[in-house]
């Protein structure tokens, strides 16, 4: 019989394993992930401590579910962004594979909820004319309470035929007829191996220097906090949009837009960051709107791509949880945001942070980012940016190396396949799950 293991139960890794279980075939099937189950993932963060204590195995990043069981829940459906599957695959396919992606958590206990479209066809040609892009998706959002079920419900469908390891971490891999898989836990022996680690990857590639791998992307940008209306003409129609602005020497994309939400921090990697969130993930609804303007760049090795993050945000937080924020009219005029300022401004910051000078702070590449998106936002919405508009540094959003794979997923190794943000394909739910379903109806054949 053969036997298929799985590295990582996070999403991709369990849609797979969900895709196997509906063949009628005899497979025997295995996850190993390095976290725990669901049940036992206690970030002290968010339910003991309130502060990162920098566990050793993350339980935001690993465990059953991985990020998406300790997330909103937002399942964006589209090819404009999130990954290349449809360049990997093609178009049609991501879109039938993604409209799988729904119909399984339809029958997992989403039929509450709604889709929602952020296509707006006239907004589109209105921004195409200020040089500005509308990327559009269509959305379910689960929220965190829903997303924690989903995953409960997920996972209690494949258990009784699944053999799952936790705390089982991976530490090297040797493949001769084989693969053995050396682990804290004892050596486990299978026939085809999928890594799905998405960024809690621990270098297992590194048993394989035959593998290609290419440039790692790092985005790195201000968070935005502003009066919610301020982009009421743009959003009347729809609850968020994301749009991108294509500079001479830069490509800036907004990110994670929380109509009524807050700035929140967020950890990762040993740095604190300003994150935001919506009322969706339980937070007091506001007359703000938060979202990131990210500005992507591009390393040859992934060491290069956190180094280049951890420097320039770990100079920022100081050896501790410090932000900085700056008002937007300051920001114009390169003065620096005084206390005094900051307190009289009428958009009072729902984070705390330290008020600064950012030209001082962060490198001139996102601070041109954010000026020269702003100076077609304006044109767009027919009004000025208000002076009282906040400005955090900074955030960033993380990747894995894109790998040289084939159509399936396959690298140089036979039998050896990565799927989700591990492959470095997607960075997005639904893709990383969609992925995961694509994979699941090539092996085991």
């Amino acid at each position: 019989m053969k036997r298929i293991t799985i590295v990582g139960a996070g999403v991709s890794g369990l849609f797979l394993a969900y895709t196997l279980l509906q063949k009628d075939r005899k497979l025997q099937i295995q996850i190993i992930d390095q976290g725990r189950p669901l049940k036992k993932r206690s970030c002290p963060l968010q339910e003991e401590t309130k502060q990162c204590v920098s566990c050793n195995k993350c339980d935001q990043l690993s465990g059953l579910g991985g990020v998406m069981a300790k997330s909103e829940g937002k399942f964006n459906y589209t090819t404009d962004f999130g990954g290349k599957l449809a360049t990997k695959l093609n178009t049609d396919t991501a879109f039938k594979l993604q409209n799988k992606v729904d119909q399984i958590l339809y029958s997992l206990g989403t039929d509450k909820t709604t889709h929602y479209s952020t296509k707006n066809p006239k907004l589109i040609q209105e921004a195409k004319e200020h040089g500005l892009e509308v990327l559009t998706t269509t959305v379910r959002h689960l929220g965190t309470d829903l997303t924690y079920k989903i995953t409960t419900n997920l996972y209690h469908r494949l258990k009784d035929r699944i053999d799952f390891r936790f705390n089982t971490e991976v530490t090297s891999i040797d493949k001769q007829n084989r693969f053995y898989l050396q682990t804290n836990q004892g050596i486990y022996k299978t026939d085809q191996l999928v890594l799905a680690t998405g960024l809690t990857s621990n270098n297992l590639l590194g048993s394989f220097p035959e593998v290609t791998t290419f440039n790692t992307r790092v985005d790195l940008g201000i968070r935005v906090e502003m009066k919610q209306k301020q982009l009421a003409s743009i959003l009347q129609d729809n609850f968020e949009t994301k749009l991108r602005y294509q500079g001479t020497d830069f490509t800036a994309t907004t990110y994670c837009m929380n109509p009524g939400g807050q700035v929140v921090r967020k950890y990762h990697q040993g740095l604190v960051m300003a994150d935001g969130q919506n009322y969706a993930e339980g937070t007091a609804a506001t007359n703000k709107l938060n979202f990131t303007l990210f500005v992507p760049r591009y390393f040859p090795t992934s060491k290069q791509a956190r180094d280049y993050a951890a420097n320039i945000i770990g100079r920022i937080n100081q050896n501790r949880e410090r932000i900085i924020v700056q008002r937007w009219g300051d920001l114009k005029q390169k003065l620096a945001t005084t206390e005094k300022r900051l307190v009289a401004n009428s958009i009072t910051p729902s984070l705390q942070a330290e008020p600064t000078n950012l030209y001082k702070e962060i490198p001139k590449l996102y601070l041109t980012a954010i000026r020269k998106f702003f100076q077609a936002l304006e044109k767009l919405i027919n009004q000025p940016i208000a002076a009282n508009t906040l400005l955090y540094g900074l955030d960033a959003k993380f990747y894995q190396p894109e790998i040289k794979l084939d159509k399936n997923f396959q690298t140089q190794i036979e039998n050896l396949y990565l799927i989700g943000d591990a492959s470095g394909v997607s960075w997005s739910l639904a893709q990383a799950a969609a992925s995961g379903i694509y994979l699941g109806n090539k092996l085991g054949c």
